[in-house]
């Protein structure tokens, strides 16, 4: 049994480790996030087969990375660059970059082993969230990208 509260942040130990879900693919976080996201967007909901996808923005020298990964690319609806690093044999997202922004990476944090580091600290895109998921009381939300 764990004896650290699943809120507490005090005892997380970097680096963390993650991988995709075939273990092809794994990496290092070796540095907290610069921040964790929730987006809501049509997209995200799409890429997460869930109700939004969690992403920790991490710079770019903090993640080590171990096999071979392809890339996906999109333009996002801002016009920026929204571009993909994947698994290629069990498709996972590891992490979005734009390559305009090159010292920083949108890891999918959910392939954590220790996830506690995924609190959401503000949630984006609201205005199209689904409607039955609540957002905790005292986080920001943002109707679209802030």
């Amino acid at each position: 049994m764990n004896d650290i509260a699943e809120d507490d942040m005090s005892g997380i130990q970097y680096p963390l480790e993650g991988s995709c879900q075939c273990g092809n693919v794994r990496y290092q976080l070796l540095a907290p996030p610069l921040k964790v996201i929730a987006c809501h967007c049509i997209a995200c909901q799409k890429l997460s087969t869930s109700a939004f996808s969690i992403t920790a923005l991490i710079e770019s020298d903090t993640l080590v990375l171990q096999g071979e990964l392809a890339q996906w690319e999109r333009l996002a609806d801002s016009g920026n660059k929204n571009y993909a690093k994947f698994c290629p044999h069990c498709g996972n997202r590891i992490y979005h970059f734009n390559p305009d922004e090159p010292g920083l990476i949108k890891l999918k944090a959910a392939s954590l082993n220790d996830t506690r580091v995924l609190k959401p600290e503000a949630h984006l895109w609201v205005s199209q969230k689904q409607a039955w998921y609540q957002i905790p009381d005292g986080v920001p939300q943002f109707s679209e990208q802030s």
